[in-house]
């Protein structure tokens, strides 16, 4: 079976799309946001927000809100929050058969 596009976030993706879950932002309160939530493990610099921000937009994942000269908000639509949540449930079920194999 052929693999989907976004069968699984980067961290990065992921986060990304956990600061866009809380609200519209721009790129660098997306940026800010990521390294708060991360407590600053997760750092994402210009190309690469900018190239994650670019292929979300193509899948619809988000879209562009506003602009204001070079400055852009976006917002997560209703398929990105899809693969928010199922990512979430991807990498519960990935610690929980973590736990799993303590216990053997």
């Amino acid at each position: 079976m052929p693999r989907r596009a976004f069968d699984g976030l980067t961290e990065s993706m992921f986060y990304v799309l956990m600061a866009l879950d809380t609200g519209e932002k721009c790129g660098s309160d997306i940026a800010s946001a990521v390294e708060k939530r991360s407590g600053k493990r997760v750092r994402l610099g210009p190309a690469t927000l900018y190239t994650i921000l670019a292929k979300f937009e193509e899948e619809k994942f988000i879209r562009e809100t506003a602009v204001e000269g070079r400055k852009r908000t976006y917002t997560i639509t209703e398929e990105g929050r899809i693969m928010y949540q199922d990512e979430l449930k991807r990498l519960k079920a990935c610690l929980d058969d973590a736990e799993r194999g303590r216990e053997e």
